[in-house]
């Protein structure tokens, strides 16, 4: 299997942890140094550093029924992952975001998630 395709199944995989809400299929996805970039609290966002703050944050995320999460696209390139989504996180017509990861993997875990949201 080609690097990109192994990029390619690991956010499979993790982009359905979060379609399907199973937040304990996120823990063996994450490396211990993992770094995200949150896309909250504006304008700057948040950094999560290791393992454990990661999980933490789409383990919450994953486990949260009443939203939905939907893939635009995913774009793959070695080890760099493009993941343009849409998330619901409410009954009304305006409660969602559209929003991009940058992601990095290293030896099939994710080591960095920088999250964008687009603005008004």
């Amino acid at each position: 299997m080609s690097y990109s395709n192994q990029t390619a199944e690991l956010m499979r995989r993790f982009n359905d942890a979060f379609r399907v809400h199973q937040p304990d299929a996120l823990c063996e996805l994450v490396a211990s140094d993992c770094v995200i970039e949150n896309t909250t609290p504006a304008p700057e966002g948040r950094r999560l550093v290791g393992r454990e703050a990661c999980l933490e944050l789409w383990r919450g995320l994953a486990a949260a029924k009443d939203t939905e999460f939907e893939l635009e696209e995913v774009f793959v390139a070695d080890d760099r992952a493009v993941i343009r989504w849409r998330f619901r996180f409410g009954p009304g017509p305006s409660d969602w975001n559209r929003g991009v990861n940058l992601m990095r993997v290293r030896d099939g875990r994710i080591v960095e998630a920088m999250g964008y949201l687009k603005g008004s």
